[in-house]
């Protein structure tokens, strides 16, 4: 993966600086009405079911609607969630390398009432800190699934 993007702290994050410390990642936006934030809801429940060991891997959420989503509303966003949980932005060019590079696909859906929505792949992506894949959890998977992937991981 050869992406960089920019962190809702203003910082700029690439592949490689995930490099030594296990990794989540999830693809998603901030108008999304129900996968998006069920998934970032599931998360923090999963960092507190980790305790200590949540420290121990690092969470993103990469928007697929980078016109809405800049670094600071992806920060009011995330606020409502684990506060480990960072939010990850760039150009549309930018979102379509980094969405090549996780095989993710997404697309924009316009709406009856002329605003628009997007459909995208849902999976939590699970790397070691080699950053190799270590698994994917399915949207909805149940927390006693969920967690072992997790601390599969970061072991």
């Amino acid at each position: 993966m050869a992406w960089e993007l920019t962190d809702d702290h203003g910082t700029r994050v690439a592949p490689r600086d995930w490099l030594g410390q296990a990794s989540m990642v999830f693809f998603g936006f901030t108008w999304c009405p129900d996968v998006c934030p069920t998934t970032l809801m599931d998360i923090s429940g999963w960092l507190d079911d980790l305790g200590p060991d949540a420290d121990r891997i690092r969470v993103s959420l990469i928007t697929v609607d980078p016109k809405r989503d800049s670094p600071q509303v992806l920060g009011e966003y995330l606020s409502n969630f684990d506060p480990r949980i960072r939010g990850l932005t760039g150009s549309p060019e930018d979102i379509a390398k980094a969405a090549a590079g996780f095989a993710v696909k997404y697309e924009r859906v316009p709406r009856d009432d002329g605003d628009y929505t997007m459909n995208h792949t849902s999976g939590v992506y699970v790397f070691r800190p080699s950053g190799a894949l270590s698994s994917i959890i399915d949207f909805h998977e149940d927390r006693q699934f969920a967690v072992p992937k997790i601390r599969r991981a970061i072991e």
